[in-house]
């Protein structure tokens, strides 16, 4: 019992050495820093610019009664040439490209006397098209569909050098919340002496999605042409623009 009282008293003596031995200055700042005073600010910097960058997906999709076999053969002629002439739309020098996705092939059934009997056979092909040539997309999409496309399912607009323009966003708001933070400490009769902590974020509010858009614009303008009109109306696309935020939140130490 002794010795733990002893060497109970020994670890009591060692921490209180250790603490006394801390440079007078170092204990003094980090007092200071508990006590100091400091200001927090906020500013949102925007802009809108536009869009230099558009991707679409173009569906084909094709079915038979019969056979699988002649669905996916239907389905492969249609793309084979809705892939063939988007090939000569873009340029590959400028990060343009195309590829198909989501493909499937499935057999559809429905019920019929309270049984579920085959009615067809489905087929689904998606291509997408990753092009900066933005004043094309309107004739790509009426061409595909003048080849046998029938689903547009979706057209999405955006900005392929986002970082750099949100670097200069994030510049110009740290700057604002700096002058901000000075004409508060002035006010109070202080002055800003250094940084506290810094938040920052870059965000993109991207309205320009075009809803899914089926081939019900070909039925139309094949009505027109049955009509007797010699030509149909091109598709209407507006890029419209893009609005970019970049937001900081800072506190700063005051004196």
């Amino acid at each position: 019992m002794k010795k733990l009282i002893s060497a109970t008293l020994l670890s009591a003596v060692m921490l209180s050495t250790s603490i006394c031995t801390l440079p007078a200055g170092a204990v003094n700042e980090i007092a200071s820093n508990k006590d100091r005073g400091y200001v927090s600010v906020s500013y949102t910097a925007e802009k809108e610019v536009a869009p230099d960058t558009v991707e679409v997906s173009i569906a084909v999709k094709t079915n038979d009664k019969k056979t699988m076999q002649e669905a996916v053969r239907k389905n492969k002629e249609i793309t084979d040439k809705v892939y063939a002439y988007l090939k000569e739309q873009i340029t590959v020098e400028n990060g343009d490209y195309i590829k198909t996705s989501n493909f499937s092939a499935s057999p559809s059934y429905i019920y019929s006397n309270n049984k579920r009997v085959l009615d067809k056979y489905e087929v689904s092909n998606n291509i997408i098209v990753h092009t900066k040539s933005i004043d094309k997309i309107a004739m790509i999409i009426d061409k595909s569909l003048s080849l046998g496309a029938t689903n547009v399912d979706s057209l999405n607009f955006s900005l392929s050098e986002k970082d750099t323009q949100c670097a200069e966003l994030l510049s110009n708001a740290t700057k604002q919340v700096k002058k901000r933070a000075d004409i508060v400490a002035s006010a109070a009769g202080s002055s800003v002496i250094g940084i506290k902590n810094i938040d920052t974020s870059c965000s993109i509010n991207n309205s320009n999605r075009f809803p899914v858009y089926r081939n019900s614009l070909m039925m139309a303008k094949a009505e027109s042409m049955d009509a007797g009109s010699t030509e149909s109306t091109p598709t209407n696309i507006e890029a419209g623009t893009i609005k970019i935020y970049s937001n900081v939140n800072a506190s700063f130490y005051l004196k």
